[in-house]
């Protein structure tokens, strides 16, 4: 059987990484980006996802590459929905191992 490690959210990340150390609420990251209160409120609940828009916002004021924001987006939802077909993922051989 796949064992897979507990998937880290981007909000999780988001909230721990940057705005604890900070001591920077989500409201106040909010409206240095330009963005809702309620978008990033909803990020750092790790009830939403991070779009391609926030990554760019986010990328832009943390001065890093957007790209990291998308692969951890990316990472997070295939950790997340290989958790969830894992019993159907082990019903597949290999090409390999089919021969």
């Amino acid at each position: 059987m796949l064992k897979f490690a507990r998937p880290i959210h981007p909000g999780e990340f988001v909230r721990e990484e940057y705005l604890v150390p900070l001591g920077m609420s989500a409201g106040a990251l909010a409206k240095k980006l330009n963005l809702p209160r309620t978008r990033i409120e909803r990020i750092v609940k790790e009830e939403v996802g991070l779009t391609p828009d926030t990554a760019l916002r986010l990328a832009r004021f943390f001065n890093t590459a957007p790209e990291f924001w998308m692969n951890f987006q990316k990472a997070y939802e295939l950790e997340t929905e290989a958790m969830k077909i894992a019993a159907e993922l082990e019903k597949i051989v290999p090409l390999e191992a089919a021969a």
